[in-house]
């Protein structure tokens, strides 16, 4: 089986991925973005998103009860629906849906998040969490009928409430339930950057031992997709591959290794 993660910037080819999966012919499903759009309802809307980092180096959104209404507009409503209308226009019969619907993705929501603040440690609280737990007889049902799942958030924590997650733990999560044997990662770069400068510099493959250097030593959000990486790559016979979303074959150039492959 195979696990489509696809970022949510506003470059990502989405006809020439769809069409690209038309030609799949094991089974598949999809775990998709949608920051790019966030980002520009939030322009539009006028709300201000506020990102924090913890201690640890990780980069996030503050998650708000306002960051959660944002969320399923761009994410649950227009981009879900989007890549739905396109992968049926390709002939995938796509069944879009979050986390909630049928408690699909349930989460633990954080305790908190250690946040420095000049010289202070803060604790902050808000509507994110990881995932824990999935509804693996709907998605078993849906692809032995041959649907294909096109799945984002937000999540369903332990009260039922809405809560957001980052999709790449969202994708380690569901590989590690499914056994899923490959894991493409649509990015907007040609595959994991060694120089973050040169868009050129992509790498063609990384170790598992290489990969926890490169979690120790990164910042921001790349930091968080490497750690959800890493977790991927310590399943035995699990592979991966971060490829360039952007380009004409998309699909063909990630299932023929062309980007950065991960085993």
């Amino acid at each position: 089986m195979i696990i489509f993660k696809i970022g949510g910037g506003k470059d990502i080819n989405r006809e020439g991925i769809a069409k690209g999966l038309s030609l799949v012919h094991e089974p598949f499903l999809i775990v998709h973005g949608a920051n790019g759009l966030r980002d520009e309802l939030a322009l539009k809307t006028g709300y201000d998103i506020k990102r924090i980092t913890s201690v640890s180096g990780y980069s996030s959104v503050f998650s708000d009860p306002g960051l959660i209404d944002l969320m399923m507009m761009a994410y649950a409503g227009l981009a879900n629906k989007r890549w739905v209308e396109t992968l049926q226009r390709h002939g995938i019969n796509a069944v879009g849906l979050t986390g909630l619907d049928g408690r699909l993705i349930a989460g633990k929501r954080n305790a908190g998040i250690r946040m420095r603040k000049d010289s202070k440690i803060l604790m902050v609280r808000d509507y994110s969490g990881k995932p824990s737990g999935i509804n693996a007889g709907l998605l078993k049902m849906l692809l032995d009928r041959g649907y294909v799942p096109v799945l984002t958030v937000p999540i369903i924590d332990e009260n039922g409430y809405a809560v957001n997650s980052e999709n790449d733990d969202i994708t380690a999560f569901l590989a590690e339930e499914l056994k899923a044997d490959q894991i493409v990662m649509f990015i907007e770069e040609k595959g994991y950057l060694r120089d973050p400068s040169d868009p050129d510099s992509a790498m063609e493959r990384i170790s598992k031992s290489e990969l926890a250097f490169f979690v120790e030593n990164a910042s921001g959000r790349i930091k968080r997709k490497l750690h959800a990486l890493l977790k991927i790559a310590g399943r035995e016979g699990a592979r991966a591959v971060i490829s360039d979303g952007r380009g004409e074959n998309p699909v063909w150039d990630a299932l023929n290794n062309r980007g950065t492959v991960i085993s």
